[in-house]
């Protein structure tokens, strides 16, 4: 960061880093940063600066609006156009993280927060395991609904965040180029995190992370996804026996499980967008017409499970907001990925800022991707704020393609240009 910055533009860069930092611990803090990080944007004068994902990310906007104009009861999806603040944070981060520093620090922070939040989860399960003993209860049974869930309020909030910070470190330890400084600490970090999200037992997660470290690994060392299946055996088979049962219960569910009442919702979701195609059933409109769309030929009552929304974003956002905008947001994930895959093309061999903010980028997309066929994930304003914040600094490293001026700087990172704030478009 420049010292010769004027005091409050400096302010709203550090507000703008606490806001994206801070959601690991609490979305009320971050979002209060949030709000100040955007006033002392304007007052500072800095340009306000949005990703080329800005044209999807408005038509999203807009059809969610039109939807909610055209639904029975506006009123009651008034909710979701108050979480149009939450995408502020796109624009925040984009406009004022400007130093390489800042962005590298960001993505440890998390790494070191998400270290922290993983003992308070480890924890969390030993004393479940002593309440279940206590009361004579069946593990599995009794941890399933009650999983731990971090400083968050519920248990796939707290994945998803480990999630998030298990990637962008992994990708950092992969690609950075001062990875091996403090090594211990960040494997460590890692070692923490990932045991968390294996003792949250949320399996969509599990998949997702699956496939985001696949990602990351066929990149930097191709070989050893070869071993990947020797590793995921092992692990499954020295585990306990509450995790070998959540492992097995993806293809042999049982009684308390939630593979089953995910079908009740995806039918009853295809129902809503057969019927209302264009528009949906307006913001919030499948958790209140729920029922009225279950199909006759499922028994009542209904397998346990919670149907406030249909456990999978491009249905739910088809059932809800309508095809198209649905397909918008498709579009805009799609174009990340690709604008990623674009600007990693273009940088030198090694290591470098830009590969690891680019792999992660698109590690991380792939992965919400992935779990959001099984779960609302961009619903939640923990998960989508660092959803943001990760395309933002992916989108940090394409300056290059924005303003011309800045390839050197995302393609390396020496001790002469850490500190160095990216070019101005």
């Amino acid at each position: 960061m420049n010292p010769q910055e004027p005091i409050l533009v400096r302010s709203a860069r550090w507000l703008a880093f606490g806001s994206a930092a801070g959601i690991m611990v609490g979305i009320a803090p971050s979002q209060i940063l949030l709000a100040l990080s955007f006033a002392a944007l304007l007052a500072c004068g800095e340009k306000l600066r949005l990703p080329r994902i800005r044209l999807p990310l408005a038509l999203f906007l807009l059809g969610t609006v039109i939807s909610l104009l055209l639904s029975d009861d506006p009123a009651a999806g008034l909710p979701q156009i108050r979480k149009f603040y939450v995408f502020l944070e796109l624009l925040v981060v984009f406009s004022l993280l400007r130093s390489l520093a800042m962005v590298r620090l960001l993505f440890l922070t998390w790494a070191g927060i998400g270290a922290l939040t993983a003992v308070r989860g480890c924890v969390q399960f030993a004393g479940k395991v002593q309440e279940a003993h206590r009361l004579g209860r069946n593990f599995y049974e009794f941890y399933v609904g009650e999983r731990i869930t971090g400083f968050t309020s519920h248990w796939n909030t707290y994945s998803a965040e480990e999630m998030f910070a298990l990637i962008m470190l992994a990708s950092f330890l992969f690609f950075a180029p001062a990875a091996r400084r403090r090594l211990w600490v960040w494997l460590l970090c890692a070692a923490l995190i990932a045991l968390a999200i294996v003792l949250g037992e949320t399996r969509g997660i599990w998949i997702a992370v699956a496939v985001a470290l696949l990602y990351l690994v066929w990149f930097w060392r191709r070989w050893m996804v070869a071993l990947a299946p020797v590793v995921v055996i092992v692990a499954f088979f020295v585990s306990p026996p509450a995790i070998q049962d959540r492992v097995t219960s993806i293809f042999k569910p049982k009684v308390d499980d939630s593979n089953q009442f995910r079908v009740v919702t995806w039918r009853t979701g295809l129902r809503m967008v057969e019927r209302h195609p264009w528009f949906g059933l307006g913001p919030e409109g499948p958790k209140l017409h729920f029922d009225e769309y279950v199909p006759a030929d499922i028994p009542r009552p209904l397998p346990l499970g919670w149907y406030g929304h249909l456990h999978n974003i491009y249905l739910h956002y088809a059932a809800e907001r309508g095809i198209p905008t649905m397909l918008v947001l498709l579009w805009m994930l799609i174009q990340i990925l690709v604008d990623f895959w674009r600007g990693l093309k273009t940088l030198p061999p090694g290591p470098s800022l830009g590969r690891f903010l680019l792999h992660g980028g698109i590690a991380a997309v792939l992965a919400t991707m992935v779990e959001g066929c099984v779960e609302l994930n961009l619903g939640d304003s923990e998960v989508l704020t660092m959803f943001l914040v990760v395309v933002a600094c992916g989108y940090l490293a394409l300056e290059k393609d924005l303003g011309g001026a800045g390839a050197s700087d995302c393609q390396s990172e020496s001790s002469s240009d850490v500190g160095r704030t990216l070019p101005q478009p």
